[in-house]
């Protein structure tokens, strides 16, 4: 049997939260799927706009919107300073859009990743003073930490407004407004906005201002499409909040009332604008537009947000479909090589080493590794590409559930002992990765020369030379974790009553809610018979199964299942599964997407 951990465990009417009683007579199921969650009355899936919190609430939108509504009122050229993510594009593109629209001069610039890191640095203010001569300069998505930058922007007479969302335990910098709901001062009630959300609280207030004084505005809800494709790429956490903003964002691109630049990209992907979901913001958009902030330089994917022209749209989402090719290619290659250098890692690890120790290999000089105590997994490469080290990082910590983090060159031409590298960090459930490096930097000051980033995901530059002694210090830090923060833990929303293994209630559940991080996707258990299978390119698992008092077979499908680990006469199984729709030459069936799988009964 499967070790899971039940979401609730209460399988009768009467014992749900009294709010939730009368759905649970129309389906038990999604009742018990929303108390799992925590939700104890219906408000909390209000997806109104209405429901929406206050902007007023946001610490510094006041003095943000006032100094804007001056900007537009006297033609001050505006910049807006981006990120170079999904996000950061979003955040950008929708700043840029909204204020043309109210009447404002407003130019972008996103940081090339590759020459000027991340963030309001003295470097991008310089270029940005060069290029477009800005009265004013916006950053979204980033500038919470950018000391240097406001200071170097207001010894030029230019202003400084700061929208921003990541995570940050200093003062903030002494810019003329800084609007962030994680700055210190902050008592904004949610504090998982992204970027894009936070420029949407902004401009909001300001359309509204200008609207009551009769001046040029806009109706800045139009742009939902934009905050709801950066906050899912973002990997926002979905509090009823996020949850309104998506709904409303998905809504709208389903009826094809958004940017030409999300049109084209589902164009490209072979996507139906009237089938998305939630999801498909972070498998298939996200990292069409990541790809140019990785690979080139995030532009490409700014204006292919902004554009009102089809046939430009088009253009630029090809070759956003080309980058992001290309990001896999280079992804899969540096995959196989940190896997196998985890292999080695393990066997040195079984065979010579104490297990308490930290192991370092040097297998080639440019190459390096370290994993101490099986409590994280560091790697580093002279040769690895720096715009892809956040992906494999995430697919380390998912095979592995180990907090992980992969360093490349800043730059690839400078792989000395006081060249700087850059690491992508991302973590488990338990380990706040960005609190757990501010922990190294200030037990050891001279080991990391930037960071920042949130709970799950974080960045950080140290010279190559203190590679070794970074990881030794961040294994200091996860010693002294509980030993259970490091088992996964796999949830389960329970059985499912024959009833529910239908067509329509499984396209009833996709669309109850909006499912993602934070507010997890259904994922259900439970014992069926095998009625038959077969293995597809020798690696798919497919599966026909009984479950009691349903009808007909029900279709399972596991992909990249471990052949060797498949018992042939298996008879009964016990399995974690999504409940999903197949589509083939036109025609729907229920097929269970299998993410757990153990042979209970032989034959």
């Amino acid at each position: 049997m499967l070790n899971l951990t039940p979401r609730y465990t209460s399988t009768r009417i009467d014992e749900l939260p009294t709010a939730l009683q009368p759905l649970a007579a129309q389906s038990l199921t999604l009742a018990r799927l929303y108390a799992g969650r925590g939700i104890t009355v219906p408000d909390e899936l209000e997806t109104s706009l209405s429901g929406l919190l206050p902007a007023e609430a946001l610490h510094g939108v006041t003095e943000a919107v006032r100094l804007l509504d001056v900007a537009i009122d006297e033609g001050q050229r505006i910049l807006i300073v981006g990120d170079f993510d999904c996000d950061g594009a979003t955040s950008t593109a929708l700043m840029v859009r909204a204020l043309t629209k109210m009447g404002a001069v407003a130019n972008f610039l996103v940081p090339d990743r590759f020459k000027y890191g991340y963030g309001l640095t003295p470097e991008i203010v310089e270029l940005g003073i060069k290029t477009y001569q800005p009265d004013m300069i916006v950053t979204v998505d980033n500038g919470i930490s950018s000391h240097e930058g406001v200071a170097r922007a207001q010894a030029d007479g230019i202003a400084v407004i700061i929208t921003d969302h990541h995570l940050t335990t200093k003062e903030t910098p002494p810019a003329e407004a800084v609007v962030n709901p994680n700055q210190l001062a902050c008592d904004f009630a949610s504090k998982a906005l992204v970027g894009v959300g936070v420029a949407f609280y902004v401009l909001g207030r300001l359309a509204k201002l200008r609207r009551e004084a009769g001046k040029s505005t806009v109706q800045v809800s139009q742009y939902l499409d934009l905050v709801a494709l950066g906050t899912i790429a973002d990997v926002g956490v979905l509090d009823k909040n996020n949850r309104i903003l998506v709904h409303h964002g998905l809504a709208a691109i389903r009826q094809g009332r958004c940017c030409m630049g999300i049109l084209a990209l589902l164009e490209q992907a072979g996507r139906d604008p009237k089938q998305l979901h939630a999801q498909d913001f972070g498998f298939v958009l996200g990292p069409r537009i990541n790809a140019a902030g990785r690979m080139d330089n995030m532009r490409i994917g700014i204006e292919c947000l902004l554009t009102e022209d089809w046939s430009t749209a088009q253009r630029l989402a090809q070759e956003l479909e080309q980058l992001n090719r290309t990001r896999r290619q280079v992804e899969g290659e540096m995959r196989t090589q940190a896997d196998s250098i985890v292999a080695t890692l393990a066997v040195e690890t079984d065979n010579d080493i104490d297990e308490s120790s930290d192991i370092i290999i040097h297998s080639k000089p440019e190459k390096k590794a370290v994993n101490g105590a099986k409590r994280s997994i560091i790697l580093y490469q002279d040769d690895w590409h720096q715009g892809v080290i956040g992906i494999v990082a995430g697919r380390l910590k998912e095979s592995h559930y180990l907090p992980s983090i992969v360093f490349a060159p800043a730059n690839t031409e400078r792989t000395d002992e006081d060249s700087a590298i850059k690491g992508s960090a991302r973590s488990i459930a338990g380990v706040h990765i960005r609190d757990a490096i501010e922990q190294v930097a200030e037990r050891y000051p001279e080991l990391i020369t930037h960071f920042g980033g949130h709970a799950m995901a974080a960045g950080l530059t140290i010279k190559r030379g203190n590679f070794e002694g970074f990881v030794t210090a961040f294994n200091e830090v996860m010693a002294q974790m509980d030993d259970e923060v490091f088992a996964e833990q796999k949830f389960t929303d329970g059985a499912l009553q024959a009833s529910d293994f239908s067509l329509w209630f499984a396209e009833h559940l996709a669309n109850a809610s909006i499912w993602g991080h934070g507010f997890a996707p259904p994922i259900f258990d439970g014992i069926f018979e095998v009625l038959s299978f077969k293995v597809l390119k020798d690696k798919h698992l497919k599966l026909s199964l009984r479950y009691p008092d349903v009808q007909y077979p029900i279709e399972a499908i596991c992909f990249n299942f471990d052949n060797d680990a498949w018992d042939y006469r298996a008879k009964k199984v016990h399995i974690l599964f999504q409940l999903d729709i197949n589509e083939w030459n036109g025609k729907q069936s229920l097929q269970l997407m299998v993410k757990d799988l153990a042979v209970v009964e032989h034959g």
